[in-house]
């Protein structure tokens, strides 16, 4: 997979988890994608001052982006 291809499927993914985010009044950015293998990324909104934020980064974004990107090994929120 290109990286050009690894940001693309991390975005559809991103995409996948948006309206859940948004529907508690939160959201999320695409920081960085560092050799193809890590991806930074930073909750907005409601997700900042959550305190299951660092679960649902965990079970959901990056299950995620793992579904779209197997070969992500961590996403982390650097918010």
């Amino acid at each position: 997979m290109t990286t050009e291809e690894v940001r693309t499927n991390v975005e559809k993914a991103l995409e996948e988890i948006r309206p859940f985010l948004q529907s508690d009044g939160g959201d999320i950015s695409l920081i960085s994608i560092d050799n193809d293998t890590s991806v930074k990324v930073r909750l907005e909104g409601a997700c900042v001052g959550c305190s299951v934020n660092q679960m649902t980064l965990k079970s959901g974004v990056e299950m995620t982006i793992k579904k779209y990107v197997p070969q992500i090994e961590e996403v982390i929120n650097v918010g």
